[in-house]
């Protein structure tokens, strides 16, 4: 375990010393923004909602999102408890706001992936590509701002993506219900 914290402060701190440039900084800290509280996620789910077309991939994708909220802020940041990165890593700078909750696992990446992987998969791919390229750079922002460790940010990925197909798996058990009534 004290490896694994290691490898992860010298990671945050390679980002800070090698990846972090003043240009970068602001459209950084505008990616990072679009994952706070889910609120881009959610209103672009919502708005996939009131399409016909698009209704079950919205719903698809807020099942996904509420899966791994549960799991990510409900029950596992409260469990781990671990401290961010910006109090422990000497030397570590945050970009922005000190965080209010627990850093295991990222909220951001877990609720970026959980929509993400949804609208890749069922999203034409002019659309989903490249929105599950923003939830990528969702993730990897929660590093360059120093408020998340990789393995925080790796945590939410997979919850994420659990999320993800056990909400795909969801709908499509339901859709078969459906089907077979009629």
């Amino acid at each position: 375990m004290e490896q694994l914290l290691g490898l992860d402060g010298n990671i945050l701190l390679f980002i800070q010393e090698h990846l972090r440039f003043d240009f970068l900084t602001p459209i950084m800290m505008f990616i990072t923004k679009l994952g706070n509280a889910g609120w881009f996620w959610l209103i672009l789910l919502a708005v996939l909602c009131c399409s016909v077309k698009y209704r079950k991939v919205g719903m698809t994708g807020i099942t996904a999102v509420l899966i791994g909220f549960l799991i990510t802020n409900v029950v596992l940041k409260n469990a781990v408890a671990r401290i961010r990165p910006y109090e422990v890593v000497e030397g570590l700078m945050l970009i922005g706001r000190k965080a209010t909750d627990w850093s295991f696992p990222s909220g951001h990446s877990t609720c970026s992936m959980a929509a993400g992987i949804v609208l890749l998969k069922k999203m034409p791919e002019q659309a989903g590509i490249p929105l599950f390229v923003l939830a990528v750079f969702i993730c990897y922002s929660r590093l360059y701002i120093g408020i998340h460790y990789p393995s925080d940010v790796l945590g939410g990925i997979l919850i994420g993506t659990f999320a993800a197909f056990s909400a795909l798996y969801i709908m499509k058990r339901k859709d078969k219900r459906e089907i077979s009534q009629t």
